[in-house]
């Protein structure tokens, strides 16, 4: 019987401690492929491809540090996620977008 009630104990901490693990996780591999994808969105700027390679770089440790503190200032870790998809959703039709006018990325 003691056994079964710290297995109970335990099962319980840990479904109390999902919101957060998956709060860390959103903020390490969702983050990153945000910042990822807008470094390459960014060559969808009217600018020269060597120019917009330089802002994507740089402006994709803005975007990553935004990104985390929207993370971890969302009230639930679900509307994080939806945060997260809902950019690289947009990110990825600036990608399409530059992509079918003929310019190759």
């Amino acid at each position: 019987m003691k056994h079964s009630s710290f297995f109970v104990r335990q099962w319980t901490s840990l479904r109390e401690q999902l919101p957060l693990l998956s709060r860390i996780l959103a903020a390490t591999v969702g983050c990153y492929v945000l910042a990822a994808l807008f470094s390459v969105a960014t060559l969808a700027l009217p600018i020269a491809s060597s120019e917009a390679v330089l802002w994507g770089a740089q402006l994709s440790f803005l975007v990553w540090g935004i990104a985390v503190l929207g993370v971890f200032l969302a009230r639930t870790a679900t509307r994080a996620w939806f945060f997260l998809v809902l950019c690289s959703l947009l990110c990825l039709s600036a990608i399409l977008w530059h992509y079918l006018n003929g310019s190759a990325i």
